[in-house]
């Protein structure tokens, strides 16, 4: 409580700050709260102290007095080397404080999480999201949040600076949900390539077809923003195949966990699959268009992907040509 007695807003720490986390601890500061921030690669966080962002030598130092710890990292195994691991950062977390583990990680290891957090007297909600770099420039991600109603109630007025929240049920729900989300966009966004791959080499523009096609039944999102993309042959990326096939992975095993049969998505895996194989991990995953262009013995000289991007090991910036 502060000293003319309104109730102070909570202290936030923020791990983790890439291609999505840097604007999304950004929009927090802007918002009026206290937030301290650490990454790994240093040089991505530091330009966050320009927006009144406290930037943290280590994850220690980030998480020490704050009430909400928000997780933005590319993987489970990442998280629980921040969290349990390395410096042990969970460790520094004050009890009756809250992780929100906002990255897109398995159903299992996020109720795993939860159980070791709660044994120090720390609250944990998932919150994955779903709008890409986009989405989270413009404060417009949708999240998926599990959690208890008491957890959700004190981390929703931080996360609605971030989008839309939706409260799906007890921890691991809210994966799930990301995991029904990722089934959707990688479908889609491959069956959108094939569609442009079709009309293009059936002699029509797909700039136009993109034009046709919107306001009607396979109108969607992701025929606007990634069909762009397609049609610019821009593969930079915002949300990268080998993260999607990370996903879909993480969805075909709660599908055998419970003998369920996916064929289709079994089937867009396998071209995820390949197209990480054949060099293009680091692409957006709308370059699966590049990939069935490649299928298809077509010329892909004209699809420019000279991009920057992390190394999913090091962390460290490398040149995809």
């Amino acid at each position: 409580m502060t000293d003319d007695g309104t109730i102070a807003a909570p202290r936030v720490a923020f791990l983790g700050t890439g291609i999505m986390g840097a604007p999304m601890a950004r929009h927090i500061a802007q918002a009026g709260y206290r937030i301290s921030a650490w990454n790994r690669t240093d040089h991505k966080a530091r330009p966050l102290a320009a927006f009144g962002v406290e930037v943290a030598p280590s994850a220690v130092q980030a998480v020490s007095g704050a009430d909400i710890v928000i997780v933005m990292v590319t993987s489970g195994q990442a998280a629980n080397q921040i969290l349990f691991e390395d410096g042990r950062a969970a460790t520094h977390i004050k009890a009756g404080a809250i992780v929100v583990m906002m990255s897109s990680i398995a159903v299992d290891v996020v109720r795993t999480q939860a159980a070791r957090l709660r044994e120090l007297g720390i609250g944990y909600v998932d919150a994955p999201v779903s709008g890409g770099e986009k989405g989270a420039i413009d404060k417009t991600l949708a999240i998926m949040a599990g959690g208890s109603p008491d957890d959700i109630a004190a981390v929703s007025p931080l996360l609605r600076v971030l989008g839309r929240v939706t409260h799906i049920g007890p921890v691991g729900t809210g994966q799930l949900a990301k995991l029904a989300n990722q089934v959707i966009v990688a479908g889609t966004i491959t069956l959108i390539a094939e569609a442009f791959t079709l009309a293009e080499r059936g002699g029509a523009d797909p700039a136009r077809v993109r034009q046709a096609l919107t306001g009607g039944f396979a109108d969607s999102v992701i025929l606007q923003q990634h069909g762009l993309r397609m049609i610019e042959r821009r593969f930079t990326p915002g949300g990268d195949a080998i993260n999607q096939v990370k996903d879909l992975d993480a969805a075909a095993r709660i599908a055998e966990e419970h003998h369920l049969a996916l064929p289709a998505t079994e089937r867009v895996a396998e071209l995820f699959r390949a197209m990480v194989a054949a060099g293009d991990g680091g692409l957006d995953h709308s370059g699966i268009f590049l990939h069935i262009a490649r299928l298809n013995g077509l010329p892909t000289h004209d699809i420019i992907h000279d991009i920057i991007t992390d190394d999913a090991t090091t962390g460290e910036p490398s040149r995809k040509a």
